[in-house]
């Protein structure tokens, strides 16, 4: 079959299927499973693709069919530029969480900044952090043990050498921390979410009835804590910030700046 053909077949399956993104998904299965870059396959519409792999590009589409994630069918996503290892036990890493890296960046941060990645998922945060600043002392907490895995392995990839640590937030956490970075979930129960994001895990989206209550857990925390972090980076839905802004209030912070998602918190 030539690939014009199969993409046509692809975009017009999944256009049916209720999936927006269907022609930029098509042509991101085939990039995967004939190793060419879009150009290159939109250049040569008469490019024939192998038996082989035209069977591992319909097995592949009937999974998109059914609404997998992509980055579940891939096996990867993209962060800030990077890939990073997903699969069933962690979030897709979405754009909108990249700002918070470019907010990290504006802080007062040197080399022995110390800094916890709370909710780490994929850990694709505290490891683009560790990357992109100078700051090497991160580390990894999250309360289920295979999302730890993925974010060992990705920590691994990357040769950063960060510790993970099981926990509820940071509940018993291992040191005092400058920073914390905290994309908990922050989804309303009741909240309608897409097809492809009821294949990701639960626990890492719901947040309560107004999505706010995991994050009530973290000030409550952060309100015991010997030493107070220097600054606290969330996210949530816009809607969300006002009552999360007086969530941090009442465990002694202020907001510091919104950006899209992401607010920064500072000790009063």
């Amino acid at each position: 079959m030539r690939t014009e053909l199969w993409l046509d077949y692809s975009t017009r399956s999944l256009e049916t299927a209720g999936i927006s993104s269907a022609r930029l998904d098509s042509l991101i299965l085939l990039e995967d499973c004939l190793d060419k870059d879009r150009a290159h396959i939109l250049a040569h519409p008469e490019m024939i693709i192998s038996t082989t792999r035209l069977k591992k590009l319909n097995y592949r589409l009937k999974k998109r069919l059914k609404h997998e994630p992509m980055a579940y069918i891939r096996g990867y996503s993209e962060f800030y530029g990077r890939k990073f290892k997903i699969n069933k036990h962690v979030l897709e890493p979405r754009p909108e969480s990249e700002v918070m890296i470019s907010m990290l960046k504006k802080l007062h941060l040197s080399e022995n900044t110390v800094i916890a990645d709370v909710g780490t998922g994929s850990g694709c945060l505290g490891i683009t952090a560790t990357l992109e600043t100078r700051c090497t002392k991160i580390d990894l907490y999250d309360i289920d043990a295979s999302a730890l895995a993925v974010a060992k392995h990705n920590s691994v990839m990357h040769e950063v050498g960060l510790k993970a640590y099981k926990r509820n937030l940071l509940n018993n956490n291992v040191r005092p921390y400058d920073i914390v970075m905290a994309n908990l979930p922050y989804v309303p129960n009741k909240y309608k979410i897409n097809k492809a994001a009821k294949r990701e895990p639960k626990l890492a989206i719901f947040g309560g009835a107004d999505g706010l209550d995991i994050y009530r857990k973290l000030f409550e925390q952060v309100l015991n804590l010997s030493r107070k972090p220097s600054y606290i980076l969330t996210e949530s839905m816009p809607p969300q910030h006002s009552p999360l802004a007086s969530i941090a209030k009442n465990s002694g912070y202020k907001l510091r700046i919104t950006n899209q998602l992401i607010q920064v918190f500072e000790p009063v």
